[in-house]
């Protein structure tokens, strides 16, 4: 998979990027990522990528023109260009695992006050992380990707190691311990040491069920 970020701070993508799990990723072949700045393609001498609104009103807006170039610059055939914005299709599991089969994701990082309403036609969806507002697009972009890039076939050591992970059937996961037996007084399930492989997932699904009416009962509902 590549990913190009469209930022205005190319800066702070390394951290995450070639860090952990993310670099592995990279050094196996399986992921590709870079940065492209809309002010490379600005024509005034200040590569200026902001001006304010018609209208008035507070901020500025980053300007359709040196945004469309920078997309243009590394768009494919098979590209999907995905715009973070507050106001967006709300990003989940599902989501992730939808774009996790794309060869090549272009993901916009708006900034300022938030773009030009014509740039709409520059993007094949618009993707939020929640209901609130950051500065830029750029962590949720990062977001994003660390999400989806981990469902690329062999990123992980095993190709099922997302499977019983929150949200992936719907359920938030199973608890899950290790050592000590006994911490604070509090003991380990006793099913756990019992080898009977059809308990403990029983024990599982029924505990992953029960976490889950607790913690995220909304999703419990949405199931219905």
């Amino acid at each position: 998979m590549k990913i190009d970020f469209v930022t205005l701070f190319p800066g702070m993508f390394p951290s995450v990027m070639d860090a952990s799990m993310m670099a592995r990723a990279k050094d196996k072949g399986l992921l590709q990522w870079a940065c492209v700045n809309p002010r490379d393609f600005a024509e005034d001498k200040h590569h200026k990528v902001d001006d304010r609104p018609y209208g008035g009103g507070p901020g500025m807006l980053m300007m359709a023109e040196p945004l469309e170039k920078a997309i243009k610059s590394v768009k494919k055939k098979k590209s999907r260009t995905i715009l973070l914005t507050p106001q967006g299709k709300t990003f989940d599991a599902k989501t992730a695992v939808r774009l996790s089969k794309e060869e090549h994701l272009i993901l916009v990082c708006g900034h300022y006050e938030g773009l030009d309403e014509r740039t709409e036609v520059l993007f094949d969806e618009e993707l939020s992380v929640g209901d609130f507002v950051l500065t830029g697009g750029e962590l949720p972009a990062m977001l994003v990707a660390d999400s989806v890039a981990r469902l690329v076939p062999g990123v992980l050591k095993k190709e099922d190691a997302t499977a019983s992970e929150s949200f992936a059937a719907g359920l938030l996961d199973f608890p899950q311990y290790t050592r000590p037996r006994v911490w604070r007084g509090r003991e380990v399930p006793e099913v756990l040491f019992s080898g009977d492989h059809k308990k403990i997932a029983e024990w599982r699904q029924d505990a992953a069920r029960k976490a889950t009416k607790k913690k995220r009962p909304d999703l419990l509902e949405r199931a219905k």
